[in-house]
């Protein structure tokens, strides 16, 4: 797609996407201080206005996060949720432009109904 190799997202890693997040984050919400930034990726991801290549880069991050044994098992207390910071917030500091108010306020309002409010 680009010069950088990077195309679609495969389906299987969408569908993965699409399928755990919500799952895994229900989980995790108060223990990932990162929770408002990977919802508003995760919107910003589905949103078919966003170019391809940014969704491409956006699952990939989220795939990640979905990841049981990535770099730092997420059961590590303090650390096991750093590495998946860091992948999401490098894909949010190269993609910021691409995530609207739209997504922020979508990120916010899921992150209230997880929490019951």
């Amino acid at each position: 797609m680009d010069d950088l190799g990077i195309d679609a997202a495969s389906p299987e890693e969408e569908a993965r996407v699409r399928a755990g997040f919500f799952r895994k984050l229900a989980g995790v919400v108060t223990r990932v201080p990162f929770a408002e930034e990977a919802t508003a990726a995760y919107y910003c991801a589905l949103d078919r206005r966003t170019p391809t290549r940014v969704r491409a880069l956006l699952f990939g991050a989220l795939a990640y996060f979905l990841l049981p044994s990535d770099a730092l098992p997420d059961i590590l207390p303090a650390l096991g949720f750093t590495d998946d910071a860091a992948v999401i917030a490098t894909a949010l500091n190269l993609l910021a432009g691409h995530i609207s108010p739209a997504h922020r306020d979508a990120a916010r309002a899921a992150l209230d109904r997880l929490a019951g409010r």
